[in-house]
């Protein structure tokens, strides 16, 4: 079994919106475009299908999709 390699963005963030915490992490494999995912406090994982050429795309997907839907809509 070989161990995938985990590059994680130093663009990765906490975010706070209307005063719920949310983790925006980006990552990708060495030779894989940029996977997003935000994670709430309760632990529940939001992951886009898309992937995303560079790391500030993933983020400006995750900052546009927070600007443009309530926030209820990441409490799970």
């Amino acid at each position: 079994m070989t161990d995938i390699a985990i590059i994680d963005s130093p663009l990765s963030q906490s975010l706070i919106v209307e005063g719920h915490c949310f983790d925006i992490k980006i990552y990708r494999g060495a030779h894989t475009l940029w996977s997003l995912e935000v994670v709430n406090a309760k632990g529940t994982s939001f992951v886009w299908d898309e992937l995303f050429p560079t790391d500030e795309d993933a983020l400006g997907a995750a900052l546009a999709d927070f600007e443009a839907s309530p926030v209820e809509d990441f409490l799970g």
